[in-house]
């Protein structure tokens, strides 16, 4: 088994470019597929289709959520089409087996109001934190960036202070993402700070340094101080992440007329059908506006 997985996990990192955390995910997931198949003396590499409905199931039964079982089970079926396309096994046992209903939640996000208030909050705090953290909120708002691809820029995207980001996302593909006048002046601000602050001969390659393993700032260092200035502005924390940003950022560029084709570019989705979603948030805002704008609205029941 284990040597099967590293053999599609290599494939994956060498042919796809899939990322350390796909890989320590899928990693992960064909470890539990292994383990739950162990239990029932069957081997992973010639299980049947109902071996994986009875994994699958026992997901359920577990309470994990619909999209995390789809999610696993995604990993499953590559997997196995792998071990087919290598002639290892003769067919695809995933072939039949059903993915789980989903529902399609609308992402979260917050209102322009909502995002000014943490900007304020961020130019509010102390000295180098102030610099630092309103650079990160202008960026992120300013281009959509994923958190991974925020946290690990490299000081060369910013030099000469340019119009665009080149940003490396999924998969190694780059995409240019245009910078608001607002992101480059607190990104040139923060530039400055760090300079200052480098020693000599010992500048750091990241825009965003720090002590620790990666050289850069952390996911989740980001995710701390975004809660913190959350809190300053008073918006309740639960409604407020690093995602929830990236969201406001698509949401509020289509509510301002932007066209779909553009977003999808500068979120670096691979299917519009994922920027999509963004739309049925304008569609309810639209139903609320007739709601509360229209004359007869309130006149009429819902569905004459």
């Amino acid at each position: 088994m284990s040597r099967h997985v590293e053999s599609f996990l290599e494939m994956l990192a060498a042919e796809r470019g899939a990322a350390a955390n796909t890989l320590d995910a899928y990693g992960r997931d064909l470890d539990d597929l292994g383990e739950f198949l162990a239990r029932a003396s069957v081997d992973v590499v010639t299980a049947d289709t109902e071996a994986i409905r009875d994994w699958l199931a026992h997901q359920a039964a577990l309470g994990m959520a619909p999209r995390t079982q789809a999610r696993r089970l995604s990993c499953i079926r590559q997997f196995y089409l792998f071990l087919f396309a290598e002639g290892l096994r003769p067919d695809d046992p995933t072939t039949n087996v059903d993915s789980p209903r989903l529902g399609r939640p609308l992402p979260k996000y917050l209102s322009k109001e909502e995002v000014e208030k943490l900007l304020t909050a961020a130019r509010a705090l102390e000295a180098e934190d102030g610099v630092l953290m309103t650079a990160l909120m202008e960026t992120l708002y300013a281009t959509g960036l994923r958190v991974s691809e925020l946290v690990s820029l490299p000081a060369a995207a910013v030099a000469r202070d340019p119009s665009v980001l080149i940003v490396r996302g999924k998969g190694g593909k780059e995409r240019m993402v245009p910078l608001s006048d607002p992101a480059r002046a607190a990104l040139s601000a923060w530039c400055s700070v760090r300079d200052a602050a480098q020693p000599k001969g010992k500048a750091s390659r990241w825009l965003f340094p720090s002590h620790g393993a990666s050289g850069h700032l952390s996911r989740s260092g980001f995710a701390k101080m975004l809660a913190r200035i959350a809190q300053t502005a008073g918006i309740d924390l639960a409604r407020v992440s690093p995602h929830v940003l990236r969201h406001s950022f698509a949401s509020h560029l289509l509510a301002g007329g932007a066209d779909l084709r553009s977003v999808q570019q500068m979120l670096g989705h691979a299917d519009i059908a994922t920027t999509e979603i963004y739309t049925h948030i304008l569609d309810e805002q639209r139903v609320r506006l007739v709601r509360q704008h229209h004359p007869l609205a309130g006149l009429r029941k819902p569905d004459e």
